[in-house]
């Protein structure tokens, strides 16, 4: 099953730095058995929320090391290695390999805007460097180029490539796909959880999750127990917060604000170009965590 090789409750997992920008071990350690105690059994390393264009390839590859050896075998790891160079993907992918990640993610080469044939060969290629199985990803709002339909049920055919982070938001295209190919799909945009479970998703990939997996793991046992009032419930609950970190500036600026103001990790900082949160941003956050933790 799909699902033994990446989880179904996944988490685009933030990486923890230190107030001059440089790696926080304890931070990461802390945030790790954080996302294990609340039911996460995936974690995506160096992904965008993990502000992947800052990392360099030594450290992308000590995260994936350290994430999976605090793991174990309790959480799937996918070490996100994906950039606009074929050259520079492969090389991160058989670094994850050996760091002891467990998947890839692979987003659509950004920038320089590829064709889609040409994002099929990027992707084939990365896909032939290792043993490892592979999720796409698909992100037209920050690659600037979709994966068409088309595209992703060419690389279906390709064995190791197994499933489709979907950030796009074409629900209609997810479930089309989903009937034409046996990848299984990830849904990649916090705000449209619900509806992505319910069409036949096999899990999350969650940015709000770094805080509160626990409630995702509700919402994917509701909805496969077919209890879609149950459902609704949760989602409205989580509605405010992933409001908040979806919609208020940036992913991973707004989620290391959440886990700082948690306790779960020591520090909000990012790297530039990213800021941290300003007050106002703060406040509107703290609203949405607060009837979140009165009923923790």
């Amino acid at each position: 099953m799909t699902e033994s090789l990446f989880g179904s409750n996944l988490v685009a997992m933030v990486t923890p730095m230190e107030p001059g920008g440089t790696l926080s071990e304890p931070g990461l350690a802390r945030l790790v058995d954080h996302l294990l105690a609340t039911g996460c059994d995936g974690i995506v390393v160096g992904g965008t929320t993990g502000e992947s264009p800052t990392l360099t390839d030594t450290e992308a590859a000590l995260l994936v090391r350290a994430v999976a050896n605090q793991a174990g075998n309790r959480a799937r790891v996918i070490a996100g290695v994906g950039t606009y160079d074929t050259a520079t993907s492969i090389r991160r992918a058989r670094d994850a390999e050996a760091a002891g990640a467990d998947a890839l993610l692979l987003v659509c080469p950004y920038y320089s805007k590829p064709t889609q044939a040409g994002i099929v060969a990027h992707c084939l290629a990365v896909a032939d460097a290792t043993e490892l199985p592979v999720m796409l990803y698909d992100v037209p709002a920050r690659t600037g180029t979709t994966m068409e339909a088309a595209t992703l049920v060419e690389l279906a055919r390709h064995p190791k490539i197994r499933a489709v982070k979907d950030a796009k938001g074409d629900l209609f295209e997810a479930m089309s796909v989903m009937t034409r190919t046996p990848l299984a799909y990830y849904c990649g945009i916090d705000e449209l959880n619900l509806p992505y479970l319910a069409a036949g998703a096999t899990g999350l990939v969650s940015v709000v999750g770094n805080a509160f997996a626990d409630r995702n793991a509700e919402l994917i046992r509701a909805v496969r127990g077919g209890d879609l009032d149950t459902a609704r419930a949760l989602n409205a609950a989580l509605h405010p917060l992933a409001d908040a970190i979806m919609r208020t500036s940036q992913g991973a600026i707004i989620t290391k604000a959440a886990l700082a103001e948690l306790g779960v990790i020591p520090h909000a900082t990012v790297r530039l170009p990213l800021l941290e949160s300003p007050p106002e941003h703060l406040r509107r956050l703290r609203e949405a965590l607060a009837p979140l933790v009165a009923v923790a």
